[in-house]
């Protein structure tokens, strides 16, 4: 009993006196100057900023290829870098700068092929993904997909 009552004083002794010294004093000037430097540049992200987000291809003939160019500009103050880009089907095909660092007030383009599938209104979309702040971006395409006139028998 008498060991676990020196025990108990003792580390009671020691968890006192440890936390004697302020944890302020211990801070070094030039550790936080630096850590605020650091935090102050990862606030800046790039910003996708395209032209135009959606482009009517009015009629076209059905299976008739279309293709349009999507211009845009980071008009962030990072550098952007476009990972990704996909669409809502198989007929719609975009072509873009992948994984290419795309320096602030630059810009590029991304080309988007539609194949003339469907029929009447046809409306697709084009998912962009980016190191931006909102992650990603979306383009649309349209056409009224006229069908070819059926023989009448």
């Amino acid at each position: 009993m008498k060991k676990g009552i020196l025990m108990i004083a003792a580390l009671g002794t020691m968890v006192f006196t440890s936390c004697k010294d302020d944890a302020s004093s211990k801070v070094k000037a030039e550790n936080v100057e630096t850590a605020a430097e650091r935090d102050a540049q990862d606030v800046y992200y790039p910003e996708l900023t395209f032209e135009e987000s959606e482009f009517d291809f009015g009629n076209i003939a059905q299976n008739a290829p279309q293709e349009h160019v999507f211009k845009f500009t980071n008009t962030g103050k990072a550098p952007l870098v476009i990972t990704n880009a996909t669409s809502t089907c198989g007929c719609t095909v975009p072509t873009y700068p992948k994984n290419e660092s795309i320096a602030p007030g630059e810009g590029g383009e991304m080309l988007v092929k539609f194949n003339g599938a469907g029929q009447g209104q046809v409306t697709k979309t084009v998912t962009v993904t980016a190191n931006t702040e909102k992650g990603t971006e979306l383009l649309r395409i349209k056409a009224f997909v006229e069908t070819p006139a059926t023989p009448a028998g």
